[in-house]
């Protein structure tokens, strides 16, 4: 058995009520979903909008090797450590999806002793948000063919429809796509595709919503495509927001669980960093800075993609600011950006290390130099480790000036992360500056996406063509200028070239697609070879799950 799955397992489970009352909720005031988990009611949500917020600590990374670097695990056990403090702290995550569970990354419920539970409930279907998302999402998708079908009142162009389907799991054959085949009763033939539900706009909306009816509005918002004369077409032109809203009534309620320590934790949405903008939801976030004193939240993938798009995306719209960056580095990340083969992580090379370490730095210099962040690198230990390795890490973090601990919560629990919460309280203590977002609002788009490029991936500017600069060139016409950009691309490099590891220095940003995000409030730049359907690995995940004859799930990680 995975021994993430056998430590969860043996895990001793309060119940959910105990946990509330913990954070002050009363019993009446959270929806049950069985004894270990359960959704907090509207009313209480509302009932603490005034109370002052805690504090923010802000997980990321820097870029990962194919199986991660730890930042869920290490996210949860910095939180058990803070509440071995006595802090009341909270940690505050990503939902995860079906197809990275059933591919290659697994769950995304921690590792070891620094876990969410019950682990496989949060890593299958979990309180039913995805599957409320992708229902939402695709009877839009309907209600477009079908609007099609009896007329076409809103007068779409079937060859300018932009809204596709999406579902929870990783099935490259259903990329492109196309629907209406079979005759006239089943509608008109047009070109259309999949998307993974992390990838939809429903879940972008549902994360950066503020409440119910700013949720609904935003579904209005949402751009579904555009006539022969190039006028957009709502969501709300053909009545389909009301339903999609009430679909998603109880999936905008946030998510309460707990650790393997019996602290909370709360789960909500589940947007990819590759992909999409990588943060759980604002109500989430701001709920939970309510009710704490600490907050511990993570945004996905390495720096690069997840702590840009937090602050430059959720935090522009919500108004929060983190106080302090961890960044989570590994010496097999390490090893693997400084050019070690994938087959051998685990294997020491200093070599390696000391060329990777201008991945960390970059990182480093990014968070504090572009937008004003405090950082900790927690240094999550491997047993392959050596103390030679180790200390090149110290020594990097001596000359920039940033405390780098090793952490052993995987193996350890809060107790191993212990340095750690010390260290980010220390950070905090001694810094009161806001954190800056990279460029303003009336940037123009291609301007912005240059501005991300150069700054933060190192790049020599973008690389665009005719087809892409009209694209642009009417999403600031149409007024859509001043949002944020929301670039997709791969999460192993800091350039669109997975292979190109540490710095990919003299490399350009390859933009090949323009999608508006109208109701989420920013527009996607799909860029490389990055594909916002993943495929499965040669071996998935799935082969080695099962059920056992007492119902019980083998093979999750």
């Amino acid at each position: 058995m995975n021994p993430d799955l056998a430590i969860a397992r043996r895990a001793k489970l309060k119940p959910i009520v105990e946990i509330a009352t913990k954070l002050g909720i009363p019993e009446a005031q959270i929806e049950p979903y069985g004894r270990h988990k359960a959704k907090i009611s509207r009313s209480f949500l509302q009932s603490i909008e005034d109370r002052p917020p805690g504090k923010l600590v802000l997980v990321t990374a820097m870029s990962p090797p194919p199986a991660g670097g730890g930042k869920t695990t290490t996210s949860v056990g910095l939180s058990d450590a803070l509440c071995q403090l006595g802090k009341r702290s909270i940690v505050c995550l990503r939902e995860p999806s079906l197809g990275p569970c059933f591919g290659l990354k697994g769950g995304a419920a921690g590792g070891g002793h620094s876990q969410v539970v019950p682990m496989e409930d949060i890593n299958l279907h979990f309180t039913g948000d995805f599957h409320a998302i992708a229902s939402a999402h695709n009877l839009l998708a309907a209600m477009i063919d079908n609007s099609i079908h009896h007329g076409n009142p809103a007068a779409l162009d079937l060859r300018r429809v932009s809204w596709r389907r999406v579902m929870d799991m990783n099935d490259r054959a259903l990329r492109a796509i196309t629907v209406g085949m079979g005759g006239p009763a089943n509608g008109f033939p047009r070109e259309s595709g999949f998307d993974i539900v992390p990838a939809s706009e429903v879940m972008a909306i549902l994360c950066l919503a503020e409440s119910a009816e700013d949720l609904r509005r935003r579904l209005a918002e949402i751009v579904v495509g555009r006539t022969r004369d190039e006028r957009l077409v709502r969501a709300g032109e053909l009545e389909a927001a009301g339903a999609m809203a009430a679909l998603l009534k109880d999936a905008i309620l946030p998510n309460l669980v707990q650790t393997l320590e019996n602290n909370p934790a709360i789960l909500h949405g589940g947007p990819f960093a590759n992909i999409a903008h990588g943060c759980n939801s604002v109500i989430a976030t701001r709920s939970a800075l309510r009710l704490a004193d600490f907050v511990v939240t993570e945004a996905g993938f390495g720096a690069d993609l997840g702590a840009e798009k937090f602050l430059d995306i959720k935090c522009r719209q919500s108004g929060l600011r983190p106080d302090v960056a961890v960044v989570v580095a590994t010496l097999p990340a390490l090893r693997y950006q400084g050019g070690a083969s994938a087959k051998a992580l685990h294997q020491p090379d200093p070599a390696a290390v000391r060329a990777g370490l201008r991945n960390l730095r970059r990182h480093l210099e990014n968070l504090r130099g572009l937008f004003g962040l405090p950082c900790v690198v927690a240094l999550n230990r491997f047993d392959s480790d050596t103390q030679e390795e180790l200390a090149l890490v110290s020594a990097l973090g001596e000359e920039c000036g940033v405390p780098v601990v090793s952490a052993t919560h995987w193996a350890d629990g809060g107790a191993g992360a212990l340095p750690l919460a010390e260290a980010v309280l220390g950070q905090i203590n001694h810094h009161e500056s806001p954190a800056r977002l990279l460029y303003p609002d009336e940037m123009p788009l291609t301007e912005k996406l240059d501005c991300v490029a150069r700054k933060v991936y190192g790049a020599d500017g973008i690389s665009t063509n005719d087809s892409i600069n009209r694209q642009i060139a009417a999403l600031e016409t149409g007024g859509f200028g001043k949002l944020p950009v929301c670039i997709a691309k791969t999460q192993f490099s800091f350039s669109t070239e997975p292979a190109a590891v540490g710095l990919a220095d003299g490399h350009t940003l390859k933009i090949r697609e323009i999608r508006l995000s109208a109701g989420a409030g920013f527009v996607v730049a799909i860029c490389g070879d990055i594909m916002t359907m993943p495929g499965l690995p040669r071996t998935p995940a799935a082969c080695g799950i099962d059920v056992d004859e007492h119902g019980l799930v083998a093979g999750l990680s």
